[in-house]
């Protein structure tokens, strides 16, 4: 049983529904005038869009679903997402 969930677990996919789009993120990073908050607007103006964003965010937050994914690990990543 322990097997299956983990297998489970590590084939589920993150998926976030449609509503994010680049003005949504732009609106909420003005709020934040912190390096990380400039770093990632200028990441997603660069990328011309948050999609690649949302698959990479998606993508490494499969590693902390058995843990529980918090918001602190989603600031991270998207800070890191930012400096890249």
């Amino acid at each position: 049983m322990n097997e299956l969930a983990e297998l489970l677990i590590r084939s589920m996919i993150i998926d976030f529904e449609g509503d994010l789009d680049v003005e949504a993120a732009r609106q909420c990073l003005r709020k934040d005038d912190s390096p990380q908050a400039r770093a990632l607007l200028s990441k997603l103006i660069e990328d011309k869009g948050i999609d690649d964003l949302l698959i990479t965010v998606a993508d490494c937050l499969k590693e902390h679903l058995p843990t529980g994914v918090q918001g602190q690990t989603v600031a991270t990543l998207l800070s890191s997402y930012g400096e890249s």
